[in-house]
């Protein structure tokens, strides 16, 4: 059996306070990384409490992600408590749903800048000490919808695009340095997020997955260790699809 091993590494994940980015910063603490949790309304002390009992250090940060100076705080509080930053995760994403047709420019706005800016701010802050160091691993967590598009998400799906090609270039900006960008695409998660679509929808969803059911926050945690640790060194550039062969063509 191949362990993940993250032992002395220092994470930063942003939106960590509940579904997947709870699952993912769960499992880097598991897995032996010390984090940075990003939350905006949602405190994390529990969130905290769990990574210390699993024998590693975490620190909570509220940020709105939205803004350029938070998502820079994000990184250099992680310098400033390990010294460093060796992964970071940008997970935190809102959606703001509607045809295009009834759609304005503040949901699309606040969608474009809580999902894609973000990631570009703290990409950019985190890219300095990673080159520095040479060494580094960024993913970024995309969606399906980024690949397929879906009705009703222009804002979210445009998002998610833009967060594979802004993860492309990245990776081959910085690969020089040994720095690695990847994506993390999910399918159809089991989460708050998910929670409040129609029932009909969800069944019509289902019925589109080869596997026969929902992913788990868990299934994205695993995918987002993987490309976090030396296991995935020679990957950069990629987007990891977890969505049960949903997209599959």
């Amino acid at each position: 059996m191949i362990n993940i091993n993250l032992e002395g590494q220092a994470a930063v994940v942003t939106g960590a306070s509940r579904g997947i980015g709870r699952a993912i910063a769960e499992e880097l603490a598991r897995a032996g990384a010390d984090l940075v949790v990003n939350y905006n309304r949602t405190p994390c002390d529990d969130l905290v409490a769990y990574v210390e009992s699993v024998g590693r250090r975490a620190v909570a940060v509220q940020a709105d992600v939205s803004v350029a100076a938070d998502c820079e705080n994000l990184v250099a509080e992680c310098v400033k408590q390990f010294g460093k930053i060796d992964i970071l995760v940008n997970n935190a994403g809102i959606t703001r749903d509607g045809l295009i047709m009834r759609m304005d420019e503040k949901a699309w706005d606040e969608v474009l800048d809580t999902n894609l800016k973000s990631a570009f701010i703290t990409c950019k802050a985190a890219s300095r000490h990673m080159m520095k160091a040479r060494t580094g691993s960024i993913i970024n967590i995309a969606s399906v919808s980024g690949i397929m598009g879906l009705a009703g998400q222009a804002n979210y799906a445009a998002s998610k695009a833009g967060l594979i090609a802004l993860t492309k270039t990245v990776a081959r900006e910085l690969a020089s340095r040994g720095v690695r960008a990847n994506v993390v695409a999910p399918g159809f998660i089991t989460s708050d997020m998910t929670s409040t679509l129609d029932d009909k929808f969800k069944e019509q969803v289902l019925g589109e997955i080869p596997l026969k059911r929902y992913g788990e926050p868990a299934d994205i945690a695993a995918a987002v260790a993987f490309l976090a640790s030396p296991l995935s060194n020679y990957i950069t550039g990629n987007v990891l699809v977890v969505d049960g062969g949903m997209t599959m063509r």
